[in-house]
């Protein structure tokens, strides 16, 4: 390429939660997870959605990208190949030994001919892959806004590796140096999905459930298993291949071995009921979890020297885990991303092209920004396709209007503004209930969200008051980071308190979102507390709503009392 690109398309694709980001001259128009507008969640198909809108928004064609960058280098998976066959030295993993390293050649040539396949997608634009911890690394870094910082990246596998440590420089033109790696088989990622799914539940989208149902559970039943299984070691961690055997990527190869199920339980149907068994297994496995992930977060600390720290990849998403780091005082302060797992790294790997080529200019729209896809403010409305559904407009009163309703006990979906990146619902895509209601936990895993009924809800605070209810001591912006609670909120918001003492809180500043600031504010003024529960706008096994239409069937198909819809009161 002779000149610097200033159009740069970066794509997470073809393995899950695929998505798009946009870098203009270092500017970042936009980014979306394509779920949220196809409507399959965690969905690895190219993300055609994403692309035409981040284009549209843009005013471009598919003929003005300079540089598509790709978040996987194929390269670097035929490295594991030859490696894998050592595995054969040892009658523990000696069967797995030939299928892994075919297993990793294969997808090293499937990626390449991948990374082909988007270039002729867009004419004009060189194909950039990019090392996948790399962009994970400059996703969290970058999102920080900080100058310096450890990084600490976390997940199941990116090409071989699946921990690394890293210092981050430089806010303007951002750029990340890796100091220590893990390389899989060492999977902490891999073990919590594998765990997951002999639970019961879906590898790779409810691990989540896991961590909640941990709190119900004694993790000193299966806690000697977890010390053997997953070993810290002075540089970082392994994982015991008795209990979980070297990963294949072909399907067929099961992620737990017998010696784990004679030890623990037999695998759990999705269908049979949760017994004791199954909460302190999930129970040890997040401690030890926790116990690993503190342990790299001290080791993060003393090869960087640095006070900040940003973590991501997918294990970041283990909320307690996060907050355990914070609570141990290790670093001044904690960041996690509001997208830390693999769909974030379409914005990583922007930046990698970005701050690789010539160019000057600086990165800019990615530090604290949340609010990053489409808006759908002035799109009109036909409610044609949902008879039993009534709108009425609201005017400038609306904060004041929906602080009511909910302070009367209304459980609301919420839909504002440009659609969140990330896993959690912060504000625009919501779901919102007041915690003072009587039973609305009970009401809103059973009637609106339809999900396992012990699964708490987060509640989102006033920054300026949050340290009234809540010990975390730093801001939470994007959910991502549980806290100890206070008396007070013991007390007054006893539903917003998990069974392990926590919550996965977001606190709100008025620069980050004035409306849910507003609609804070005016609960607070009716009720004394501002504090509500905000939860994704959806229900299980479907995305968060991306668009009205998804928004409106959520509406029309679960127990929500009424939408807010761009300054529409829509109810049934």
């Amino acid at each position: 390429m002779d000149r610097a690109p200033s159009v740069i398309l970066g794509l997470c694709s073809f393995t899950h939660d695929s998505s798009a980001a946009l870098l203009v001259d270092g500017e970042l128009i936009g980014f979306v997870e394509e779920e949220r507008l196809s409507q399959h969640k965690h969905t690895k198909d190219y993300p055609g959605y994403a692309v035409e809108w981040l284009l549209g928004e843009a005013r471009l064609t598919a003929a003005d990208v300079d540089a598509v960058a790709y978040n996987f280098q194929p390269a670097h998976y035929l490295a594991e190949s030859p490696a894998a066959l050592r595995l054969s030295l040892s009658p523990t993993t000696r069967d797995r030994a030939l299928p892994r390293a075919h297993g990793f050649a294969k997808v090293a040539l499937r990626t390449h001919l991948r990374t082909r396949a988007l270039g002729r997608r867009f004419p004009s634009a060189g194909v950039i892959p990019v090392l996948h911890h790399r962009a994970h690394q400059l996703t969290a870094f970058a999102a920080s806004g900080w100058n310096e910082s450890a990084v600490l990246i976390v997940d199941s596998l990116g090409e071989r590796q699946t921990t690394t440590i890293a210092c981050g420089h430089n806010a303007l033109h951002p750029s990340t140096r890796t100091l220590e790696a893990i390389n899989d088989p060492a999977s902490l990622g891999y073990v919590y999905g594998a765990v997951t799914e002999h639970l019961g539940w879906r590898r790779g989208d409810e691990e989540g459930t896991v961590m909640a149902l941990a709190a119900l559970g004694d993790p000193e039943r299966f806690r000697p298993l977890f010390a053997r299984a997953l070993r810290t070691t002075p540089t970082g961690f392994s994982v015991d291949p008795a209990y979980f055997p070297p990963r294949v990527l072909t399907s067929g190869y099961p992620r737990t071995s017998r010696r784990f199920m004679d030890e623990t339980c037999p695998e759990r149907h999705p269908s049979e009921p949760i017994q004791d068994v199954h909460r302190d297994l999930a129970a040890a496995l997040q401690e030890r979890t926790e116990q690993v992930m503190l342990h790299l977060a001290r080791r993060a600390r003393m090869t960087t020297r640095s006070r900040r720290l940003c973590v991501g990849g997918g294990v970041a998403t283990n909320c307690v885990s996060i907050g355990r780091i914070i609570e141990a005082g290790i670093f001044d302060e904690v960041f996690v991303p509001p997208a830390p797992g693999d769909a974030g790294t379409a914005i990583g790997a922007a930046i990698a092209a970005h701050t690789g080529s010539r160019s000057r200019r600086p990165v800019s729209g990615v530090a604290r920004a949340c609010y990053l896809g489409p808006s759908y403010q002035h799109q009109a409305l036909d409610l044609t396709p949902w008879p039993g559904l009534q709108q009425k407009t609201l005017g400038v009163e609306s904060a004041e209007f929906l602080a009511d309703q909910l302070a009367h006990g209304m459980i609301v979906g919420l839909f504002q503004g440009r659609v969140e990146a990330g896993p959690r619902a912060l504000g625009n895509r919501s779901i919102l209930a007041s915690p003072l209601e009587p039973g609305v936990v009970e009401r809103l895993n059973a009637t609106v969200k339809f999900r396992e009924p012990f699964r708490p809800f987060a509640p989102i605070v006033l920054a300026e008051r949050a340290a009234e209810f809540f010990t975390l001591g730093q801001e939470a912006p994007y959910m991502s980071m549980a806290s100890g609670v206070t008396d007070e909120a013991r007390e007054r918001v006893p539903a917003i308190v998990h069974a392990n003492g926590t919550s996965r809180l977001q606190t709100v500043t008025r620069s980050q979102n004035a409306f849910m600031h507003d609609v804070l504010s005016a609960f607070a003024r009716r009720t004394g507390v501002p504090v509500l529960i905000n939860t994704s706008l959806n229900v299980k096994g479907k995305p968060i709503c991306g668009t009205p239409e998804m928004a409106l069937d959520c509406l029309a198909s679960s127990g929500l009392d009424a939408l807010l819809l761009e300054g529409r009161w829509i109810t049934k």
